[in-house]
């Protein structure tokens, strides 16, 4: 059964069963569609420089993105990210509309580029579902309402098994499956309950998680205007709308809409565009495919429903590019050129140094002196390994008291070191020293840290 929009008369649920109209604007939603599975389902299995591609691990703290390997310390540049992405989404909303919601959303694509094709595949197209959801239970129902919760069962359980690999990682998923079921008993009663939570959305709740939960529907009134462009009626080409009548010599006390409801038929959300723009209107574009069908029948021009803004269709205006929409687009350009900095200016290593508190310098014997420092150094790559610290000035000397060993992958250690320096080098009370990490015989890193001592005369 399809989703609903609102009750019937005696408060039961209203079903909406839209029509499938396979027009210019269907094949483009169904290539991004197709492009957005493809990556959704092979993004846990593919590798660069042995990373995932994406790897979203909250257990352990582990964020990879295009093989870039993140831990709780870069949280920033997620935090950073989730806000150009945040600022992108009001953009193209104050440009365009619900554009996201009909053309890049996940439930959209889901509900009607998998579920709803399958649905059409094994009840037929929307009359047909209709006729058998109120016929009663004959053989026929029970056999294709069996075989579509089945399917839609598997679906949804192969999902909640993508997601979950975004999360442990393909190579913990592949494990668990090849695993005695005993072992992963827990896991498989979680993963059977988000497989159910799917199926419960795709079969039962629908449209409504548009209409109803999502709250970005309810936003948009806030951030559209008259020169946003939205799936809109032209209602001053459209109307007064009525039937062709065959018999009259001419038709020019009508619009060019003639009033067949296609437009509510097709749409998943079971609104009436001829109505204005809606908050449930999604922008999937159904109508603007089925109305171009028929003005190509009756000789009329296309776009009768298109994309237009309230200012184009009144008061005939071109599309224009607000000063709203260019303030969002530097926010947007500025934010990007942020986030690219921190992210090419990260570093695979994480080094903190500080003098121990409450203790200035020591002397030597043979003329020295000497600071001692705690440091903590934190691992970011893929990939265990071992630090060791040196000055780039080869008269002060590191010598540990405690060395840093090795460092695991994401992990960190402590160390503790003297820094000495001849006595003889010190000519003011607070000295700037640099610190290499070495990982390799190689430079990785450097670090400052200031050296106090007495001013050597």
């Amino acid at each position: 059964m399809d989703g609903l929009l609102e009750g019937n008369n005696d408060g039961k649920r209203k079903w909406i069963y839209p029509l499938i109209r396979k027009g210019t604007f269907y094949k483009w939603r169904s290539r991004i569609s197709y492009v957005f599975l493809i990556f959704l389902f092979s993004g846990p299995f593919i590798r660069i420089n042995g990373q995932p591609l994406l790897l979203l691990n909250f257990i352990d703290r582990q964020f990879v993105l295009f093989g870039q390997v993140f831990w709780p310390q870069d949280i920033f540049l997620f935090m950073l990210a989730s806000l150009v992405f945040l600022v992108c989404i009001v953009l193209f909303t104050i440009a365009f509309g619900r554009i996201f919601c009909g053309w890049i959303c996940p439930q959209t694509i889901f509900m009607e580029m998998v579920f709803r094709k399958i649905e059409e595949w094994i009840e037929g197209d929307a009359h047909k579902r209709k006729k058998l959801d109120a016929g009663p239970w004959t053989r026929e129902k029970i056999i294709k309402k069996t075989i579509k919760t089945v399917v839609f069962l598997f679906i949804s359980f192969l999902i909640s098994n993508i997601f979950l690999a975004y999360i442990i990682g393909s190579d913990s998923l592949i494990k668990i499956i090849t695993d005695p079921v005993s072992e992963h008993w827990l896991g498989l009663l979680l993963i059977s309950g988000f497989a159910a939570a799917f199926y419960t959305v795709y079969s039962r709740i629908r449209e409504q998680v548009c209409t109803l939960f999502c709250p970005y529907g309810r936003l948009q009134g806030v951030m559209t205007d008259q020169h946003t462009l939205v799936v809109a009626y032209n209602d001053v080409r459209g109307e007064p709308r009525g039937k062709i009548d065959k018999k009259a010599i001419s038709q020019d006390d009508k619009g060019d809409c003639v009033d067949c409801s296609l437009c509510v038929e097709v749409c998943p959300t079971g609104i009436d565009i001829r109505q204005g723009t809606q908050l449930e209107c999604t922008n999937c574009t159904a109508c603007i495919d089925v109305c171009d069908e028929v003005m190509d029948k009756i000789h009329k021009p296309r776009r009768l429903i298109g994309f237009f803004s309230e200012n184009m269709i009144h008061a005939r205006e071109k599309p224009s590019f607000t000063g709203r929409m260019m303030a969002y687009s530097a926010v947007i350009l500025l934010l990007t050129g942020v986030l690219g900095f921190f992210i090419f200016s990260r570093s695979d290593m994480d080094i903190t140094v500080m003098r121990s508190p409450g203790l200035l310098y020591q002397k030597q014997a043979g003329g020295y002196i000497s600071n001692i420092y705690n440091a903590e150094i934190i691992n970011k790559t893929n990939k265990s390994c071992t630090i060791i610290l040196r000055s780039d000035n080869p008269d002060v000397k590191v010598k540990y008291i405690q060395a840093p060993g090795p460092i695991s992958v994401g992990g960190s250690v402590k160390t503790m070191f003297f820094l000495i320096m001849p006595a003889s080098e010190i000519h003011k009370p607070d000295i700037d020293v640099h610190l290499q990490l070495i990982r390799d015989n190689k430079i990785i890193q450097s670090v400052t840290t200031s050296f106090v001592g007495p001013i050597n005369n």
